[in-house]
């Protein structure tokens, strides 16, 4: 896939796709069948997607606590795997978000990326100050002679599958039913840091991983893969503050099963499968101890009932 981050003076071969429009944070089922549409409809174009980074949720309310469920590069991955040839991944800033609707549709769909056919949801809003809609699109599309495919939500037997939707129940500890939604598990992907190295001294030796500008899951314990060197590895996380240890600094700690390799500065993707128990504060570290290994041991019985695929 060949990323663009900017509409301008684009090679030939970047132009002329059918492009799927919107944030596509988390990559879900309903942002798949934008995707299909956009194929669908011209599937003698090169398939791509237009998005922003920053989020512009982030560029106008930078004071908001982190909520994306997939960063650029997360974002880029799955894309990827669902066959997204081009990715415009344009980078908002105040430059981009003064330009007005007609402006996006004329300067940055046509004449830049000359877009041949467009698809995106039902509520798709762009321009300044969100003064696009579907409506407008369809007009100014229409008479530039570029195709348009309005795509209705896609539900289930709960209603509409949105970002939205999938945050609140990763917040209340569901990641078996996120995955549902977005076809795959949710993962979050960093980079492996120092730690304080106490759980070394208890003999359950963890991957730390900074959770960043992800937004923060159920604080509490679950059971998570990885992929290191082609192969799954099984293990057991714990996603909060660490009271124990006075922690003040939500991150992801990991404890892989049967596994002992130098993991820092490694860049994995932690896949949470299964929400054990919510976090707490122990009296001790031996009772924080034995409750590791009662979480590492219900981990490993989840993990093996039902074998997690490669991440």
């Amino acid at each position: 896939m060949k990323i663009f981050d900017d509409w301008r003076c684009l090679p030939p071969a970047a132009r002329g796709a059918s492009v799927a429009l919107g944030n596509f944070d988390g990559v879900h089922l309903g942002h798949a069948a934008v995707l299909r549409a956009a194929h669908a409809a011209r599937p003698d174009a090169p398939r791509a997607v237009l998005t922003f980074e920053p989020h512009p949720r982030e560029f106008f309310r930078p004071q908001d606590p982190p909520f994306r469920l997939t960063l650029a590069a997360e974002r880029a991955t799955a894309l990827e795997a669902l066959g997204v040839e081009i990715l415009y991944q344009l980078p908002f800033d105040a430059a981009l978000s003064y330009l007005s609707a007609e402006a996006f549709i004329t300067e940055v769909l046509h004449d830049g990326i000359g877009a041949v056919h467009l698809a995106c949801g039902a509520d798709f809003a762009f321009g300044h100050r969100r003064g696009g809609d579907v409506a407008l699109l369809a007009t100014r599309a229409e008479a530039l002679g570029v195709g348009l495919g309005i795509v209705p939500a896609v539900a289930d037997a709960q209603g509409p599958i949105s970002t939205s939707r999938i945050r609140r129940l990763l917040q209340d500890g569901y990641p078996e039913r996120a995955a549902a939604l977005l076809g795959r598990s949710y993962a979050i992907r960093g980079e492996v840091m120092h730690g304080d190295a106490r759980g070394r001294t208890i003999g359950f030796p963890t991957a730390n991983i900074p959770l960043g500008r992800h937004m923060e899951p159920a604080r509490g314990v679950y059971a998570v893969t990885t992929s290191i060197g082609g192969a799954v590895v099984k293990g057991v996380a714990n996603i909060g503050l660490r009271p124990t240890f006075g922690g003040t600094e939500s991150r992801l700690e990991a404890h892989f099963f049967d596994f002992a390799a130098d993991l820092y500065g490694q860049e994995l993707t932690i896949c949470l499968h299964h929400f054990i128990r919510e976090e707490r504060k122990f009296e001790s570290f031996a009772a924080l101890k034995d409750q590791i290994a009662a979480d590492a041991g219900q981990a490993r019985s989840l993990l093996d009932a039902a074998p997690p695929k490669k991440p």
